[in-house]
């Protein structure tokens, strides 16, 4: 094996449905949005990541932007495996090799993946030369990301607010005790917003745009510290067709998404209601830990504190913990073997 280990590389996935992040050498090289631009004549992928992001909503016929991942999981196949093929190919280290070594990865998937759909993630990197491709559960990722240490007869409770989907899980004993996997995230807030702005402001704004309203001002509750300042969108207007400019505060984002908020914490309540005793004592004395791009949303943790009564933390760099976690289970397969899935 030693000669072999001398041409494999080890990577770490985090292939979210928003951004997709990769660690390699115990670094985060690739911080990308998962979003690919397609020449539709020719079918060849011709931007990715950041560069396709700056594409969205601005192409003309000939090309497409396309998410390949829907709710955390692979909907189109061929797109998914040509961004991944092409993330690899862009980290530093790996370009200047003169031959594609053979890599060992660590990819993290939703709690409540189907059996297709894992299959779906592994042979997209076994086709962008994984020799040996692990998968490990992103609330699971995410708890080791933060800092704890799952393999304890104790209990932690994993909230992880993602792009695609809100996974909430109960961790002890290096095992997921109950969980549940809700499809709404920073997509569906994001999707609050447009809605909000038709109906409210009859002002029709794009994904883009949206998702910098929700970065600028977004909140998940009207009683803020310190509120953002308001902030001027421009979109078109629905009624005269001009493109037209409005005011908006962050009190209206947070009745925009306040439908949505409720159902992630519903979601909290009722995987509270199905731990064990022993376990729901634990969470009493830890609190609840926030992770993911969507825990960075203005008050949410405090929303989610007076619900369930419990305190409610938010892990430092949210967007990296599930990558980081995953980076910490590649450097320790042996260790954590007992949680990732062959």
């Amino acid at each position: 094996m030693g000669f072999f280990d001398f041409m494999t590389e080890d990577i770490a996935i985090d292939l979210g449905t928003a951004n997709t992040l990769i660690i390699h050498n115990d670094k985060v090289v690739i911080d990308s949005p998962s979003i690919v631009a397609r020449d539709r004549i020719s079918g060849k992928i011709i931007a990715v990541g950041k560069e396709a992001n700056m594409m969205q909503g601005k192409t003309h016929e000939n090309i497409k932007t396309i998410r390949p991942l829907k709710d955390g999981v692979i909907a189109d196949f061929d797109a998914s495996e040509q961004m991944i093929k092409m993330f690899i190919k862009s980290i530093p280290a790996l370009k200047k090799k003169m031959f594609q070594p053979a890599l060992r990865m660590v990819v993290c998937i939703p709690s409540g993946i189907t059996e297709v759909e894992m299959r779906a993630v592994k042979e997209s990197c076994e086709r962008v030369n994984g020799k040996e491709v692990y998968l490990i559960h992103e609330p699971m990722a995410a708890a080791i990301g933060i800092g704890i240490d799952i393999m304890q007869p104790k209990g932690n409770m994993i909230v992880d607010i993602g792009g695609g989907t809100t996974e909430i899980a109960v961790i002890a004993l290096g095992g997921i005790v109950c969980d549940k996997s809700v499809k709404i995230a920073g997509d569906v807030f994001t999707n609050d917003i447009i809605y909000y702005m038709r109906t409210q402001h009859n002002l029709f704004v794009g994904e883009t745009t949206a998702e910098k309203i929700k970065i600028t001002i977004g909140a998940a509750t009207d009683q803020l510290e310190t509120p953002p300042d308001d902030m001027s969108v421009q979109g078109r207007d629905l009624l005269t067709g001009k493109p037209k400019q409005v005011e908006v505060s962050f009190r209206e984002i947070a009745k925009a998404l306040d439908k949505s908020i409720q159902r992630i914490e519903d979601a909290v309540m009722e995987t509270l209601s199905q731990t064990p005793p022993e376990l729901a004592a634990d969470i009493y004395n830890t609190g609840i830990y926030l992770a993911g791009g969507g825990s960075m949303l203005r008050g949410l943790d405090k929303r989610i504190s007076l619900k369930t009564d419990l305190p409610v933390y938010i892990a430092e760099d949210p967007l990296k913990a599930v990558v980081r976690g995953t980076g910490m289970a590649l450097k320790n397969i042996p260790k954590f073997r007992s949680i990732l899935i062959k």
